[in-house]
């Protein structure tokens, strides 16, 4: 999935997916070089990091 596609699955914006995905521990996927570069996120492994995010 892209960063628009999982910013709004999270009801976030896209800028915020960018600024703190990596921080949260969600892995993004760099197709290409430079600041252009589309950026794909594993569907399975969103999941579980929501799975993850579960109060118990």
């Amino acid at each position: 999935m892209d960063t628009n596609e999982l910013a709004a699955m999270l009801n976030m914006s896209a800028s915020w997916i960018y600024r703190e995905a990596a921080k949260l521990g969600l892995k993004g996927y760099k197709l290409g070089k430079g600041r252009n570069a589309k950026v794909l996120y594993k569907k399975t492994e969103v999941l579980k990091w929501l799975e993850q995010q579960k109060i118990h």
